[in-house]
């Protein structure tokens, strides 16, 4: 396949990119965990349980979907521009897969998730701008991958999971699934919190022993105790990283894209849940949180 030396889109060269570009972002986008480690040294997170209160917040659930959903948009952008701009007009099943496990996972990241939390605290706009910026460039970058500038042929796929395609892909896809499933089970666990407190202040409304308030629940917390929990403090963190070794397994180790988002992703949550484990300590006291790991069983 030769390489386009233009390609046409929103952004012209860059979105969709040329293979030059496409190159150049894969190139810096590998250094993120240098930019990522910044949060080692600061303890302001202005989201989820340590979000205070500024006139930059954006609404929980405003913020949420309109920061992650570009992810997987972009990726479908890709799909459905690049490959037609290279001549490619039936990619391997294995790359509508790959794409459909990401759509996937971010359908129920972006879109269900904030529309089922039972309450979403409020999303520093320096926070949603960040994570804006994660998921157009991973989203371009696995779009661009899948689309054009990764395997596109059998032979492609057969030569990239070699020596077993077969067993390599399926292992990867099984893995990825588990990871979403334990995902959605332990992200249910911390609703679950919330819809018990909002349930016990209804009662208490009901008896007239106490005032049901929207959203009441939203700075209610606990320890939360189901799956995972019982060991780690953010089990919806590693399963997380779960299903994108899965993908970047299925993907090939080659894949630069697989293997950044991954990467990415713990350079980024990492320093959250070891900084989340000091809000346990001090919000619940040492004796109840010292026997739990972060999010890393014998590591952190």
């Amino acid at each position: 396949m030769t390489a386009l030396s233009t390609t046409v889109g929103l952004v012209p060269n860059w979105y969709p990119p040329t293979r030059e570009n496409y190159d150049l972002i894969i190139s810096v986008w590998q250094w993120f965990p240098v930019a990522a480690s910044l949060q080692w040294l600061i303890s302001w997170y202005g989201m989820g349980k340590t979000s205070v209160a500024s006139r930059l917040n954006l609404p929980g659930r405003v913020g949420w979907m309109t920061m992650e959903a570009p992810g997987f948009l972009s990726l479908l952008y890709m799909m459905n521009t690049l490959s037609a701009q290279h001549g490619l007009t039936d990619l391997p099943w294995q790359n509508k897969v790959l794409a459909g496990l990401f759509v996937i996972h971010y359908s129920y990241r972006a879109i269900l998730f904030p529309l089922i939390q039972p309450s979403m605290s409020p999303l520093h706009v320096l926070i949603w701008l960040f994570g804006l910026l994660f998921q157009v460039v991973n989203g371009t970058c696995i779009g661009a991958w899948l689309a054009a500038y990764g395997p596109t042929t059998r032979e492609a796929w057969a030569a990239q999971l070699s020596p077993f395609p077969t067993l390599q892909f399926a292992s990867g896809i099984a893995l990825f699934y588990v990871g979403l499933a334990a995902n959605y089970f332990h992200d249910d666990e911390l609703r679950e919190i919330r819809r018990r407190e909002m349930a016990r202040q209804a009662r208490l409304a009901a008896q007239g022993k106490g005032k049901a308030k929207g959203g009441a629940a939203e700075k209610h917390y606990e320890i939360p105790q189901a799956g995972l929990f019982k060991i780690m403090l953010y089990p919806h963190y590693f399963v997380e990283w779960v299903e994108w070794l899965g993908f970047w397994i299925a993907a090939g180790w080659s894949s630069a894209p697989a293997r950044c988002f991954l990467v990415n992703e713990i350079a980024a949550m990492l320093p959250r849940a070891v900084n989340g484990k000091q809000w346990y300590i001090e919000k619940f006291g040492a004796d109840k949180i010292k026997k739990k790991w972060a999010v890393i069983p014998g590591v952190w």
